[in-house]
């Protein structure tokens, strides 16, 4: 395949890894070419056929869309593709996209662009443009502002993207203060690549963001949101997270954050609990879920903090800070289940260190108990808390950890751990206790989960002797 980069005056080679999206995508650009218009290929697939994917895998598979710009308005490439895909859709048909498959493989295909969001609205006004530079100069990135001309494949690249990337650099192909007055959340966008990329921002990137950080208000919140979790689920979010601290993005967004940046005590010193906090999400698997509990599990410390004769202390810091990590993620949008489960696993951080005197059978029970589904990630979440310098004491946390799995594991394999419930259901108890629905029925129920979490499985025959006896005493009358 030949290349050439416009305006740069070196030829450029376009790794094999493109030959595959090229070929899909030929019989459209083929469309294109007898109707007198130009298609290039942008976006992602453009940038990640040259450096590869953040986390490793395929650039280009089974799963991906084919991101597509031209000079033919919407209604031209509508009628382009009419008869040729397999499917059309037109949802952003408004906005200059027009989308398509042809044999499973989507395309989305829009308009050269000019668009920029007016100083009040969350939404941009859209611009369609006549050539592809102007498009590409109003992309986020010039890491994001090539594209190849499909199907002679010639690489555009305007900004000196290729070279950006080779160079680690991280820059906006105008000025940053326009690029993002453009769309506010470029500025949050710039972590995932400073992060996903290893690129480093320059300074007057970094400098725009500090001064027009207040306009992330205009951007919607459910779109904060995804940006976020694009962030947190790169294999190490935290050159990103970082950078979002240091510029006073988080403020924005997610003032908890930048609070955990605690003023160090010259007499009770303890652990910065930001850089802590950033540990433990580096640490943990990028599952966005366990991420989440992890960047917001210490949020309950700033409102805790308090010294005394044994030093600084955050009593209670898992309980307000479950209910501060829910209370954000509800004004994030995030769904009420997921919301849920990051507060609990926020909730339940420090159970492990209540048993540092052993763990018993029961102790192991209700732990699992309160854990539920949660219990690997909350496992876990509590080794990646361990980020401690002192060698003896992360062994002893990890042995700790080490025996509670096996003891888990142990009483798994005896026991229904994952489901742990009384040994009778209601209608047992209300057959044996002669009763019909009501409060005593719960009573009885709570009384036989005591003595399942306690002793663990007894069998029928001594549980409703047990519950015989407990209902002698507290039958009413």
């Amino acid at each position: 395949m030949r290349a050439v980069s416009r305006p740069a005056s070196f030829a450029v080679v376009i790794p094999e890894r493109f030959r595959p999206v090229v070929e899909e995508t030929a019989p459209l650009a083929r469309r294109f070419a007898a109707a007198g218009r130009r298609l290039y290929l942008v976006g992602g697939t453009v940038r990640d056929g040259f450096v590869g994917r953040p986390g490793g895998g395929a650039t280009f598979d089974e799963t991906s869309d084919v991101d597509c710009t031209t000079e033919a308005g919407p209604e031209e490439i509508e009628s382009i593709v009419r008869g040729w895909a397999d499917a059309v859709w037109l949802q952003g048909k408004a906005f200059g996209t027009v989308g398509c498959s042809y044999r499973g493989r989507r395309f989305e295909i829009t308009t050269h662009r000019a668009e920029a969001y007016a100083p009040d609205s969350r939404k941009p006004s859209v611009e369609f443009g006549e050539d592809v530079e102007t498009d590409l100069s109003r992309r986020d990135f010039t890491v994001n502002a090539m594209a190849l001309s499909l199907p002679d494949v010639e690489l555009v690249d305007p900004h000196g993207g290729l070279a950006d990337l080779a160079a680690k650099v991280l820059r906006t192909p105008l000025d940053p203060e326009e690029s993002f007055g453009d769309d506010p959340l470029r500025m949050l966008r710039a972590a995932r690549f400073v992060a996903g990329y290893d690129l480093e921002p320059v300074p007057e990137l970094v400098a725009a963001i500090e001064r027009l950080a207040p306009r992330l208000e205009i951007v919607s919140a459910e779109r904060v949101r995804d940006e976020l979790d694009k962030l947190l689920v790169l294999p190490d979010p935290s050159p990103g997270l970082w950078l979002v601290v240091r510029t006073g993005l988080a403020a924005q967004f997610l003032p908890e954050l930048p609070a955990l940046e605690l003023e160090q005590d010259p007499v009770h010193r303890h652990k910065d609990v930001l850089a802590h906090t950033v540990a433990v999400v580096a640490k943990t698997r990028p599952e966005r879920t366990l991420r989440l509990a992890a960047l917001l599990h210490d949020v309950g410390k700033p409102r805790t903090r308090a010294f005394g004769p044994g030093g600084v202390s955050f009593h209670h810091h898992d309980v307000v800070g479950a209910r501060m990590a829910r209370a954000r993620m509800e004004q994030l949008r995030y769904p009420g289940a997921e919301i849920a489960e990051v507060g609990r696993l926020v909730e339940l951080h420090l159970r492990f260190h209540t048993y540092q005197l052993g763990w018993t059978d029961s102790a192991i029970r209700r732990y699992a108990r309160d854990a539920g589904p949660l219990l690997g990630r909350l496992n876990e979440l509590t080794r990646a808390d361990c980020t401690t310098r002192n060698r003896q004491r992360a062994l002893a946390l990890g042995r700790r950890m080490d025996e509670l799995e096996e003891r888990l594991a142990s009483l798994r394999e005896r026991e229904a751990l994952d489901a742990i419930r009384p040994e009778l259901d209601g209608s047992e108890v209300m057959e044996q206790l002669g009763i019909g629905p009501g409060p005593d029925v719960g009573r009885a129920l709570a009384y036989l989960l005591e003595i399942r979490l306690d002793e663990g499985l007894l069998g029928e025959a001594e549980v409703r002797r047990r519950l015989a006896d407990w209902w002698r005493l507290e039958r009413p009358g």
